[in-house]
């Protein structure tokens, strides 16, 4: 069979003040049509740089040289991306290879509706005949990747879509071009597990019902266990090793493959951290039946984003909070910082009530705060000092200049990094050296309690591990309290004692984590685990053809997810009891 990609000897390097700086190495690879074949390793390693050049996307600082050639011969001779014109180049995306990013709100026009985009594409390859038509395409493609209601969604703006749809939407623009080649890049990483289930599904029917093939840069191994035939594996430019993706799994030949499969926290790992007994000093945190509410505006209903919810959290404890995008995580988390004001119910913290307020008061020295984007929470025009400073200003004001400098250095190496990232600004660090630096700004005044909202959720696997082995250790030191939220399961169970299911507002399950997500008693629970992609391709295919329907997916589509595995004749799999109750389409 001809290919439908082949990359041959791809080189990319980048024009810098000091030299040209290598991204690609020589890579070569090639996609058949139909085929998934994956593309993985760290940060940095050159994966989306090598996705880019498959549309000629690289920016103008970018020489690239080898071959790109795009095209099975079914529709002409295969062409040069590398070579093309501009022109050429126009037409070859979107009808032979279109791509998905990793952040549908940034890739969707925020001023046009979501019809108006599918169907300009529509327009500019001369598809779809008169407007009437174009737009009843639209409707659709919309209907058939899964958006409920098409025929009104279609009018809609990216804002008025959730994450999901959006990724949806972008899809379908991609597909009703009749396209071959889905050129995807971290097209769930944004998403929580049940809407990254539905997306999973969706490219399995895209291949399985349109024979699309899909070149996928992912650094989340479940789903490339879930999606992938082969795997291509990068390391600083160069592909380390290729292989079908069980004997890959099975058997990494390359070290620093072993590497990376080795940091992939797997659930229903039993080194899971087991539930402290009762504890006699008073809770750090107490919530009883709390409510929050956002006012709406110009004359628009309200939101409540948080509804009878009730929980502790004891000195030295981790509690793991989960949920869906919008179920209130973020909103509990920032109330218990007093950054947010309740609206009912009652909060405690260290003793100090915080409902009722009038307006959201500032955090004091005794709670630390890891936000979910560190680049965004990061001051760009200050250095990693004075960012990681700035709590010992204002809370230790005894403290002089010269003190409180040595205080930021001594607590960057607490966290593995070295001195002389003090004068480095937050763009000069990784993501993973940025999560870090937060992560030191968090602890600079020793707090008692750590609200850590989504702190590894874009981080790639040998990264996550670090900062997740980081964070345990520092607790176990330090002796902190901890509100962990995430929408990894696998990441809560490796690090929470206890665990918080939220859904809509409200709790769903609640109780220590091995108990709770080992053996989920509520639907709820039980579709979210569902949802989680094992990194293990055997299970997961397992996983998958025993696939059940739960109602009420993230996105209103009903779309199938993954169930009840199996782990072997002797190896219990928690995904076992997911079944039970649970109707066969």
């Amino acid at each position: 069979m001809t290919d439908l990609l082949r990359i041959e000897d791809l080189h990319v390097s980048f024009a810098t003040d000091a030299g040209a700086a290598p991204a690609v190495k020589g890579v070569s690879l090639s996609v058949a049509p139909g085929e998934v074949l994956a593309l993985v390793g760290e940060s940095g390693s050159g994966k989306t740089v090598t996705a880019k050049s498959v549309l000629g996307l690289l920016p103008d600082t970018a020489n690239a040289r080898g071959r790109v050639l795009l095209g099975d011969g079914t529709a002409g001779p295969a062409e040069d991306v590398l070579t093309a014109s501009p022109a050429r180049l126009r037409a070859l995306r979107g009808t032979h290879a279109a791509m998905v990013f990793q952040e549908p709100s940034t890739a969707l026009n925020p001023v046009f509706t979501i019809g108006w985009q599918l169907t300009e594409g529509l327009r500019a390859h001369g598809h779809g005949g008169r407007k009437a038509a174009r737009r009843a395409l639209a409707v659709e493609w919309l209907d058939k990747v899964g958006i409920p209601d098409p025929a009104t969604r279609v009018d809609h703006y990216p804002h008025q879509l959730s994450g999901g749809q959006k990724q949806r939407a972008v899809i379908a623009m991609a597909l009703a071009l009749g396209t071959r080649l889905l050129v995807a890049d971290e097209p769930t990483t944004a998403l929580d597990v049940t809407v990254q289930a539905e997306i999973l599904e969706l490219l399995h029917r895209c291949r399985a019902d349109l024979g699309t093939a899909v070149l996928l840069i992912s650094h989340n191994m479940g789903v490339v266990a879930d999606l992938a035939d082969r795997v291509a594996v990068m390391s600083d430019g160069e592909i380390v090793e290729q292989a079908p993706v069980r004997d890959l799994f099975a058997a990494p030949g390359h070290p620093y493959t072993r590497r990376l499969l080795a940091a992939v926290p797997v659930f229903g790992d039993p080194g899971r951290p087991q539930a402290s007994p009762p504890r006699e000093e008073p809770p750090v945190v107490r919530a009883s039946s709390l409510v929050v509410d956002y006012p709406g505006r110009l004359g628009k209903k309200g939101f409540r984003a948080v509804d009878g919810v009730s929980f502790d959290i004891a000195p030295g404890e981790v509690l793991g909070l989960v949920g869906e995008s919008g179920s209130g995580k973020t909103t509990i988390g920032r109330a218990v910082a007093g950054l947010t004001p309740t609206t009912g119910g009652q909060l405690e913290v260290f003793g100090r009530r915080l409902t009722n307020l009038r307006r959201p008061r500032g955090r004091s020295g005794h709670i630390g705060y890891v936000f979910q984007d560190p680049a965004a929470s990061f001051n760009p025009l200050l250095t990693v000092a004075d960012s990681i400073a700035e709590p010992l200003i204002a809370h230790r004001r005894e403290l002089g200049a010269r003190a409180i400098r040595a205080e930021a250095e001594a607590l960057l190496e607490s966290v593995h990094l070295p001195r002389a990232y003090a004068a480095r600004y937050p763009h000069e660090l990784s993501g993973g050296q940025r999560q870090r630096a937060a992560l030191a700004r968090a602890l600079a005044l020793r707090p008692a309690l750590l609200i850590a909202d989504e702190p590894t959720s874009a981080l790639d696997v040998s990264v996550q591990a670090k900062v997740l082995d980081l964070f345990t250790e520092l607790q176990r030191e330090l002796g902190f309290a901890a509100l962990f939220i995430s929408h990894d399961l696998a990441v809560i169970e490796q690090v929470a004692e206890r665990v918080v299911v939220l859904h809509g507002g409200r709790i769903s399950a609640l109780g220590a984590t091995a108990e709770v997500l080992s053996n989920p008693q509520d639907d709820y629970t039980r579709r979210l685990v569902a949802a989680l992609p094992v990194p293990d391709p055997v299970r997961q295919s397992r996983r998958r053809d025993r696939a059940l329907v739960i109602p009420g997916a993230a996105d209103g589509s009903g779309i199938i997810d993954g169930s009840a595995a199996h782990g072997g004749p002797d190896v219990p799999d928690p995904f076992d009891a997911l079944g039970k109750g649970v109707t066969r389409p």
